[in-house]
Order: C-alpha cells, then sequence, then structure tokens
C-alpha cells in the first residue's frame, strides 16, 4: 500500500471499553436535548456578546430581585447559568474527540480507496479472471461519466 495515513486497531477489550463509557456519558447526560431544525431557527441564540449582556443582567437581576415580577424563575436563571458552566468544557471535549474520530474515519476511507485502486490497477496489469471481471464491472459503475467530466474539464481549459 503506497498510502497509509493512519494505523489503527482496537481489541474488543478496547471497543467494549468505549461503548460502556458511551453507556456512562449517556446516563450522566441524559438531560441533554436535540432540537429540531424549526426549534433550532425560533430560538434566540446566544453568541459572545449576547453572552456578556446575558450575565451581567443576571448580576442586575440578582442583586435587586425585587424590581422582577413573582412569575420571574431567578432560580432557573441561576441554574441554567450554572449548567452551561458545567457542561462547556465537557462539550469541548466531546467535539474535539468526535473531530478526531471523523478525521480517522476519513484517513481510514483514504487508505483503502487508495488501496483499492492501487490493487485494482495491478489487476488490471495481470490479466484476466473472473474476479477482475467482477472487479472492472463495479469500477466501470463507480467510475462512469468520468470520461465525460475529463473532455469537457479539458475542452473549457483550452
Amino acid at each position: 500500500m503506497s498510502q497509509n495515513v493512519v494505523s489503527l486497531s482496537l481489541s474488543t477489550e478496547q471497543i467494549d471499553q468505549v461503548h460502556s463509557a458511551l453507556a456512562v456519558l449517556e446516563k450522566n447526560l441524559s438531560g441533554l436535548v436535540s432540537l429540531s431544525a424549526d426549534q433550532r431557527r425560533e430560538l434566540n441564540k446566544m453568541g459572545p456578546k449576547s453572552e456578556m449582556f446575558a450575565r451581567k443582567a443576571y448580576d442586575v437581576v440578582a442583586q435587586s430581585p425585587d424590581i422582577m415580577p413573582g412569575s420571574f424563575e431567578l432560580d432557573e436563571f441561576a441554574a441554567d447559568i450554572a449548567a452551561l458552566d458545567q457542561l462547556r468544557p465537557i462539550i469541548t471535549r466531546l467535539v474535539a474527540l468526535a473531530q478526531r474520530g471523523e478525521d480517522t474515519e476519513m484517513a481510514l476511507g483514504s487508505d483503502i480507496y487508495s488501496a483499492a485502486l492501487e490493487g485494482y490497477r495491478f489487476a488490471k496489469l495481470a490479466g484476466k479472471g473472473t474476479a477482475l471481471d467482477e472487479l472492472r464491472n463495479q469500477a466501470a459503475v463507480r467510475f462512469a461519466g468520468q470520461g465525460r467530466r475529463r473532455a469537457a474539464a479539458a475542452g473549457e481549459s483550452t
């Protein structure tokens, strides 16, 4: 194999431990919500500037709770800020791990696909056979239309 971006081998024990750890995460983070696309669109978004405003607003309201109507839930406001502060570092780590997982998945896929192309080239040079005929049929499906695209691109660049 001429390309080998990543080599990864996970034991059954490691896979079992990862699944156990994920189960623990899912159990302990069961309060996380899933929003629909419509809900995401409709919610007010809090960026860095909005967060500074919101935290200052909390400070003001917490110092003078009597200015708020009785229906205002100051304790829930405080709990939401505390939960956000607890959750952020966890999410940062999870996102970083997920990104590494996606990058590794992409690298493995690229290694596999490069090896398949290399194997196909060598198989074509070696001759004919039933297995090669099957591989050719798969390649024909995979690369259908690329000759037309290349010809069109060559025509545009001249």
